[in-house]
């Protein structure tokens, strides 16, 4: 029999989920998930994308601001789920919420667990140079992405992805695997298996003061940097453009041939000196415009030596 399951997500990340579960023929009980939020020119509070999915499908939505009432606890127990999904739902279930499901609750974490646990495992994987990352499907408890592990994918990081790259390639990979887990949950045949204590690494949440480039950084980290921060909060730098010194994030470059003092720009086609080696801007994003290419920029914008980046 298909599983009633309580669905917890926020995000665009956690929407591929709710649908493989949906397309699964498991029962959506209920989808909790954080209240709408002020978005855009007229400040309209804006649905979450996982609201937006489950009011699509007609499942009924709850965007309590506690979990730790009793009121709550009772709404949630109230669902007689089998399990929880929960998918960055952005909220920290409490132990009661946790032992209310029979079966208990599953959460999708993007990261190969013990690995970058916490709040920004994408992010922290790219710009720590990792070459490999995946999703995993653990059985909660009290700790910080500490359960009991059952299923995992896999997944190469190259030198050309960004953030979003990685987010929207784990996001797939994600829906699918927790469908799976879930038809081995529902058959009594899921297998969980500690993690391990060796290896623990934390992904602690992106601070502002991060995103300035360091051009007196190898090349090679400086990218990983733009592209673990493309495109939020967005790695940026400052130009002299028409005399002013002007703020542009740098969204996407890659390596390039050249060497020269740190910030220096070594031709007319945004190639930037770092510590050791250069790297070649491709996508990037003046304050208040729209990310615009590499050749886009330059017809309006030419760039050329000594121009500094600081």
């Amino acid at each position: 029999m298909p599983l009633r399951l309580i669905f917890m997500g926020t995000p665009e990340f956690a929407v591929p989920t709710l649908l493989e579960l949906v397309a699964h023929g498991h029962e959506i009980a209920a989808v909790y998930t954080r209240a709408a939020k002020p978005a855009g020119r007229g400040m309209k509070l804006q649905p979450s994308p996982v609201e937006q999915e489950a009011r699509r499908l007609g499942i009924s939505v709850l965007a309590p601001t506690t979990l730790k009432s009793p009121e709550a606890e009772r709404e949630f127990r109230a669902h007689n789920a089998d399990a929880a999904v929960v998918v960055a739902y952005g909220m920290i279930l409490p132990k009661t919420i946790l032992d209310t499901p029979k079966l208990g609750c599953f959460n999708l974490h993007a990261s190969l667990l013990p690995r970058w646990r916490g709040a920004a495992p994408i992010n922290r994987a790219i710009m720590a140079g990792d070459t490999e990352t995946g999703v995993m499907v653990m059985r909660m408890d009290a700790g910080l992405d500490t359960g009991d592990v059952a299923m995992a994918e896999r997944m190469a990081i190259t030198d050309a992805m960004t953030a979003a790259d990685v987010h929207d390639a784990l996001a797939r990979l994600g829906g699918d695997l927790m469908a799976r887990a879930m038809g081995a949950l529902e058959r009594g045949k899921l297998q969980l298996t500690k993690q391990s204590d060796e290896g623990v690494t934390y992904a602690t949440k992106i601070e502002k003061a991060e995103a300035r480039i360091d051009w007196n950084k190898p090349a090679h980290a400086v990218l990983r940097h733009i592209h673990g921060l493309s495109p939020f909060p967005g790695a940026w730098c400052e130009m002299a453009i028409e005399g002013e010194q002007v703020r542009v994030k740098i969204l996407r470059c890659e390596m390039a041939d050249g060497s020269g003092v740190s910030g220096d720009m070594l031709d007319d086609r945004l190639t930037v000196a770092c510590k050791q080696g250069a790297l070649r801007i491709l996508e990037l994003q003046r304050a208040g415009k729209q990310p615009m290419k590499a050749a886009d920029f330059l017809r309006g914008t030419p760039m050329k030596p000594p121009t500094r980046l600081r």
